[in-house]
């Protein structure tokens, strides 16, 4: 992280503008849903998402993705998992023809996700990106891909929804780094 890297005060309640461009830019949402129904989405999905464990090529050798993760169309969700309730939350303020949505469980502190922009080829241009972060909190990082490289720190709050820009992904790049001795549980 740069010595100037930039940090939010989650307390201010409404949403941020943390990245601007023509579609939207990066935008956060501290308070997206009430902590108690967060609480339920996040052990509900914790418990009855199908998650798995996956493996991937990286330079000679195989290795483990440091996360566990799930993923559903939005023409069946399952009805035992709160999807189509989250799903129309998002609705509300980010709304997008969703053709997906794709689930990380963050078991601790050493589970992460490189920096990396979302691969453009799966999204449909112009439509945005949204994230409903749920469990324990987790940083997220984001930093500019030219020009003056400084890193947004974010710290995601349970309840919290993050919107990111087709266009963003484009100039930016956004991850999750381990070794958060912060975190005491999951999510």
């Amino acid at each position: 992280m740069s010595a100037a890297a930039l940090s939010l005060d989650l307390f201010a309640g409404a949403m941020m503008q943390l990245v601007d461009d023509a579609e939207g830019g990066i935008r956060y949402w501290p308070g997206f849903i009430e902590s108690r129904l967060a609480q339920e989405w996040f052990l509900a999905l914790q418990a009855k998402a199908a998650w798995t464990h996956q493996q991937r090529p990286m330079y000679d050798r195989i290795v483990d993705v440091p996360r566990l993760v799930a993923s559903y169309r939005t023409d069946g969700f399952p009805p035992e998992l709160p999807l189509t309730e989250m799903l129309a939350h998002v609705l509300r303020e980010v709304p997008a023809p969703y053709n997906g949505v794709g689930l990380n469980l963050y078991r601790d502190g050493n589970d992460s996700v490189a920096m990396h922009n979302d691969k453009l080829h799966m999204l449909t241009a112009p439509h945005p990106i949204a994230l409903v972060s749920l469990g324990d909190p987790r940083r997220m990082l984001i930093r500019a891909k030219a020009g003056h490289r400084d890193t947004l720190v974010v710290d995601l709050e349970p309840g919290s929804l993050l919107s990111m820009s087709h266009a963003s992904q484009l100039i930016h790049e956004h991850g999750i780094p381990k070794n958060q001795r912060r975190v005491s549980g999951p999510a």
